[in-house]
């Protein structure tokens, strides 16, 4: 694999920056990897293991170096679905294979639903889809609530109540909101609003990527083969069970990857994963 070579492609409202870590040798089609709102930073570890084949990593929209020229806050699936249906077409590539994790997913979904024609085998790992939950109204409600306290409050005391929900195991009560939630100071993070309201994933993704509901139908009738992934250590988890959920609609059953929701991360952002585990795993899948 050589040197990766960013490029970027402008789309309606936005210019991407994409990474192609290219093997000159390849014969399976190019990987993609995406996430959201992560950004192409980190797939590093996961990249690494695939020197065999083409990868290309990139930036969504309003993310990393990837910027926003439409002045929107928010973007959903279909947009971001969007982005990548222009970013596959200018690689000229033919159908790729795509690995895709939490958002990503979601936004991955959207994308064979609306283009099956540009992917071969899409990798939907743990996408938190709430809307397939059986107790979809109580986590929609919390992931409400999370918005309205980033809005109101911040950062730090969003984050506080995300990790809470996402950290939970089993439905969502219906009084979530009203329990108890340690503090942001607790955690390690800022307790103090500094005022901004820029992040990413409460600001742009949250609210449109875990109420997106999948087109099932177009997603059953596809050429692409969807395979759904789960963490062995997330189990209860709304991800998880989100990411289950989407399987039993698809008619298949979710693969069990090593590790937790980003299991495939090194040392990227200090949520050590079991990146050469969780690599063989993918490889297995693409391979069969």
């Amino acid at each position: 694999m050589t040197e990766a070579k960013t490029h970027t492609v402008e789309v309606p409202g936005a210019v991407l920056h994409y990474d192609v870590h290219e093997a000159a040798e390849a014969t399976a089609p190019p990987l993609l990897m995406i996430g959201s709102p992560m950004d192409a930073s980190g797939f590093t570890a996961l990249v690494a293991h695939f020197t065999d084949r083409t990868v290309v990593t990139y930036d969504p929209r309003g993310i990393g170096r990837s910027t926003r020229t439409d002045g929107v806050i928010e973007s959903t699936p279909d947009l971001h679905a969007d982005d990548l249906h222009r970013l596959i077409t200018a690689l000229g590539a033919g159908p790729v294979d795509v690995f895709a994790s939490s958002g990503g997913a979601v936004n991955g979904l959207a994308l064979v639903a609306r283009h099956p024609e540009q992917v071969r085998t899409l990798v939907a790992h743990e996408p938190p889809a709430a809307q397939v939950l059986p107790d979809r109204d109580n986590a929609l409600a919390a992931v409400a609530d999370i918005r309205r306290t980033y809005d109101e409050e911040g950062w730090g005391a969003a984050m506080a109540k995300f990790i809470a929900v996402t950290s939970l195991r089993g439905e969502i009560p219906a009084d979530l909101a009203d329990l108890p939630v340690r503090s942001p100071a607790e955690l390690g993070m800022p307790a103090e609003d500094d005022g901004s309201r820029d992040d990413v994933m409460f600001g742009q993704n949250i609210m449109t990527c875990t109420h997106y509901e999948p087109d099932f139908a177009a997603l059953r009738a596809a050429s692409t083969r969807v395979v759904v992934g789960v963490g062995a250590e997330s189990e209860g988890e709304m991800a998880h069970r989100a990411g289950a959920a989407v399987a039993e609609r698809l008619g298949t059953k979710p693969v069990v990857f090593p590790s937790h929701h980003a299991g495939f991360l090194g040392d990227e952002f200090g949520m050590q994963g079991e990146p050469d585990a969780f690599a063989a795993t993918l490889r297995s899948i693409l391979e069969a």
